[in-house]
């Protein structure tokens, strides 16, 4: 995808100073989600990354299961699960989900929580991409991909609407990560 389709998608992020707490700016994804051009673009931009780039690098050349962070990576995972002919997997915040679950905890840069999983939801040897809209300390991507590993699947890359860069939160990932935007501030 070009690059003036990253900075069309760019274009529709709004900024929100001190949320959800002071000193927090909350970069938000729904202005793409209200345009309906804008959040094709950004679907196929991640669905162009992933058949090109990371399938082409995946030894079973298949993506069998799409992790969606809770709450907004369940806006883009089923859509990116659908044209993937793949399975779309929830992680939610502890007590959201029904069965039995497995858990990792996590810390966030304003907190603590904690990830849970349905315990059948990904099968030994699955390969896993972990979708959400924003990576910053990294804690709650980490505690997915744990997710994925206690079930014996593989997570080969985590990909992110945007990264802020000068959290190093991708440091924390056990694969690659892909973001479409970078914000160092």
């Amino acid at each position: 995808m070009s690059e003036s389709d990253v900075e069309y998608i760019k274009s529709h992020l709004t900024s929100h100073p001190d949320f959800p707490k002071k000193g927090i700016v909350f970069l938000d994804i729904f202005p793409i989600l209200k345009n309906p051009l804008a959040f094709e673009a950004l679907i196929t931009h991640f669905v162009h990354h992933i058949t090109s780039h990371t399938i082409a690098s995946s030894p079973s050349k298949k993506i069998d299961v799409v992790v969606g962070l809770d709450a907004r990576g369940f806006l883009l995972g089923p859509l990116i699960a659908l044209r993937l002919g793949a399975a779309f997997v929830p992680v939610r915040k502890r007590g959201k989900l029904p069965g039995e679950c497995v858990s990792a905890s996590y810390e966030k840069e304003y907190g603590t929580d904690i990830f849970e999983m349905q315990a059948d939801a990904i099968k030994p040897g699955q390969t896993v991409i972990v979708i959400d809209d924003l990576i910053a300390t990294g804690g709650s991507a980490k505690a997915a991909g744990e997710l994925v590993a206690k079930e014996g699947g593989k997570t080969i890359e985590y990909l992110f609407v945007i990264e802020l860069t000068f959290l190093k939160g991708v440091t924390k990932l056990d694969a690659p990560s892909y973001s479409i935007i970078h914000s160092d501030d």
